[in-house]
């Protein structure tokens, strides 16, 4: 079976602590709920989730949905914003997990990556490195979301054309942001069989406004 791989990226810097990281770890819960009341995605999405701050870590390894098992995500006191770290794990771990395909047999779809912050990259120089090497890889979509009022768009803009903004760091738009990677992850399942192109992303709700 081909599996549909989904890389979330979560920034857990100082300014995530409290109501912010309260409100993504519940998001991310509502996702998970969602996506098994799916019968595409159960069978193919495979989910990672990559945390930030001083260091990247890697919070789960990826993982078939049904066997998915999410604990709460803590946010250090303070940290700053290694986006650059997180996008070297990242390759790290496409390169070592994600199936090419061959001759013989088909490998993976290509991945999803979902990438949420509230800051900009505090390792600039590793950051516009990494870049360079994502773009050598065959990604299906990379959406980056820019969270709340600090969050900056341009360094995002490098990284993908697919940007979103959350104006602020409640619940209600946090929510919205995770039914609406959901639904996203839902129609890549979907379409996955169909075609292996780009999946068109469902429109986002009103508390999620996109930055061209």
């Amino acid at each position: 079976m081909r599996r549909l791989p989904v890389y979330i990226l979560l920034d857990t810097s100082g300014s995530m602590r409290g109501e912010p990281i309260h409100s993504v770890n519940v998001g991310i819960q509502a996702m998970l709920n969602a996506l098994k009341q799916d019968p595409y995605a159960l069978e193919s999405v495979h989910i990672s989730i990559i945390t930030f701050d001083n260091e990247a870590r890697e919070h789960v390894p990826l993982t078939a949905l049904e066997n998915f098992q999410f604990t709460d995500i803590d946010v250090p006191s303070a940290g700053g914003t290694f986006m650059g770290a997180a996008l070297e794990l990242l390759i790290e771990r496409v390169d070592r997990d994600v199936k090419r395909s061959t001759d013989d047999q088909k490998g993976d779809w290509r991945p999803l990556v979902f990438l949420m912050t509230d800051g900009s990259p505090s390792d600039a120089y590793a950051y516009t490195q990494a870049i360079a090497e994502i773009k050598k890889r065959p990604f299906g979509s990379i959406i980056a979301c820019a969270a709340g009022p600090k969050a900056k768009h341009e360094h995002l803009i490098q990284l993908t054309s697919q940007v979103v903004s959350l104006d602020t760091l409640d619940s209600v738009a946090f929510s919205s942001f995770f039914k609406w990677v959901s639904a996203s992850v839902s129609v890549g399942s979907s379409s996955a069989g169909v075609a292996d192109t780009q999946s068109t992303l469902p429109p986002p709700p009103p508390e999620i406004q996109l930055v061209l």
